[in-house]
């Protein structure tokens, strides 16, 4: 799954020197256009100091409870697979831009109100938060301030009287980490893409507070006798929604299901998948048993004389909760090379197997089907250059940006050997194991969603019925037309498909209780 979760709240604090006369510490930014990053030393005089240095620190939280609903779905936080970064696009204006430093987030042990300051040349909109402040209660008045001005005030997990979190134990078998990450920039001109990973699996896991994230200069740079302005990010407040700050979540959801291209002597899964009224739902036993958790099931396959029984188990995406509602599945192999096998791999390279699932002392059967072992393709035809076509079989042109849908792929190989039938023929689609998708912008060919072979989170699953892949509209802007891209890796070989599938528009989230739009809201 890749996942887009935009800012709910965001500013930046700062002590800038005013007309040499005031800082701006009291100052709110929570409803200007751009977060600004920058430290100035010695450009401005202030009564009574010397070598003046004015800093800014950007304030940036998510809303992380679609994750939280989709733990208890299929996310598990402690897989491998599981990846958060912090993306803020760079918005360069012509303005002058620093080079060679780092930037550094540190989530927040402290929480922020936004404020509604816009003013960014004269620092007139007071309110929190600022430098000074955190956050303001208007019911009495009070002002929750920083422990150290600037939000500098750093410790560990457990410690009091911090501003944010360096390092600490997240009670996850690791000891203590450092909770803190960091990015160099070259040029200036980079996108900030940094690595939160461990951060948002504390908040995740009720190990550290939900209260966002700090981001600024890195130690160094801000104790050097040197000068970095300015490095401006777009906000969430900035005209361009595509370049607002975003959370980028990374897992692989992928299940593949063999039972369409299942081959002798290779590992391969069934999965048995149980509904009730069209909604997922555990099998229940005569007794009035709920079947779950692992090897609370058997499969057995037969064909002739052959029989092989196996342990199935309610799926999961690792050894460990959660478990999918609804989904068993069965892992093993089959050598072409048995006795009572050989001779039929021989006579026609497949055969077909009855599978039945049932309780474990084989009281109760719950499915009986059937499904075709092949020999393996010792010789390829695939060679990244074969016509493959593909499309979405149930793309609609119009989506609201608060739906999850699931879409359906179809290929075919337009170069593999046709048999003439006379009656009519149902052409399946082929099943690659490794299919992934890409989005982009139809009118900038942006790339919004990337082919992610590293995480597979944007790679499709296999079921009974071909392939297939989960979409949340949320992670694409509203307003904008896409289209997808294919990834087939097969055989060692790959091919990129252009141009598939159609294009499609998303649409703004229609509230009717409020007679407005709302595209804020997140549905998991």
């Amino acid at each position: 799954m890749y996942r887009i979760l935009s800012a709910s709240k965001d500013a930046y604090i700062t002590n800038k020197v005013i007309n040499n006369i005031f800082t701006a510490s009291d100052a709110n930014t929570g409803q200007a256009g751009t977060i600004d990053l920058f430290k100035l030393y010695n450009e401005s005089k202030l009564s009574g100091s010397s070598n003046v240095i004015e800093l800014s620190r950007a304030l940036v939280k998510f809303d992380l409870d679609p994750l939280r609903q989709q733990m208890k779905k299929d996310l598990n936080i402690n897989d491998s697979s599981f990846n958060c970064q912090i993306k803020l696009h760079d918005v360069y204006g012509g303005q002058t831009t620093p080079s060679n430093f780092s930037l550094i987030a540190f989530p927040l042990a402290i929480p922020f109100n936004e404020g509604t300051g816009r003013d960014i040349v004269r620092y007139s909109d007071l309110g929190a938060t600022n430098y000074i402040t955190a956050s303001f209660f208007s019911s009495n008045g009070l002002a929750v301030k920083w422990n150290l001005a600037g939000a500098m005030k750093s410790g560990s997990k457990g410690e009091s009287n911090i501003d944010v979190i360096v390092s600490g134990n997240l009670d996850d078998g690791v000891g203590v980490q450092a909770l803190c990450a960091e990015q160099y920039f070259k040029t200036g001109e980079e996108d900030l893409v940094i690595d939160v990973t461990t951060a948002v699996s504390g908040m995740l896991s009720n190990q550290l507070s939900d209260y966002g994230f700090l981001i600024g200069l890195s130690g160094s740079y801000e104790k050097d006798n040197k000068t970095y302005f300015v490095k401006r990010f777009a906000s969430r407040n900035a005209s361009d929604r595509s370049k607002h700050p975003k959370m980028i979540v990374r897992y692989d959801d992928a299940i593949i299901d063999d039972r369409q291209n299942f081959i002798f002597s290779s590992s391969g899964s069934l999965f048995l998948n149980n509904y009730n009224q069209g909604k997922p739902a555990n099998l229940i036993d005569s007794s009035g048993t709920e079947i779950k958790g692992h090897n609370c099931l058997k499969l057995t396959i037969k064909t002739g004389s052959y029989t092989q029984t196996v342990n199935a188990s309610q799926f999961s995406y690792s050894s460990s909760e959660p478990f999918l509602t609804g989904v068993y599945s069965a892992s093993f192999a089959v050598s072409e090379y048995n006795s009572v096998l050989r001779p039929f791999v021989l006579a026609s390279s497949s055969v077909t197997f009855t599978e039945t699932w049932h309780r474990n002392n084989g009281s109760h059967g719950f499915l009986t089907s059937s499904f075709t072992i092949s020999a393996n393709d010792r010789i390829t035809f695939f060679n990244g250059t074969n016509r493959i076509l593909a499309t979405i079989t149930n793309l609609k042109p119009n989506y609201f940006n608060n739906e999850v849908v699931r879409l359906r792929v179809y290929a075919e190989d337009r170069d593999r050997p046709i048999k003439a039938l006379k009656l009519p023929y149902y052409n399946p689609s082929n099943i690659y194991k490794e299919m992934y998708y890409q989005i982009i912008d139809f009118d900038s060919k942006e790339i919004i969603i990337p082919f992610d072979t590293a995480n597979n989170s944007t790679k499709m699953s296999t079921d009974s019925q071909g392939m297939f892949f989960n979409l949340h509209i949320e992670s694409l802007p509203p307003g904008r037309i896409y289209q997808f891209q294919f990834l087939i890796n097969d055989k060692d070989s790959n091919q990129i498909l252009e141009n598939v599938a159609g294009k499609f528009k998303v649409e703004h989230k229609y509230d009717p209780k409020h007679d407005l739009i709302d595209d804020d809201s997140l549905s998991s």
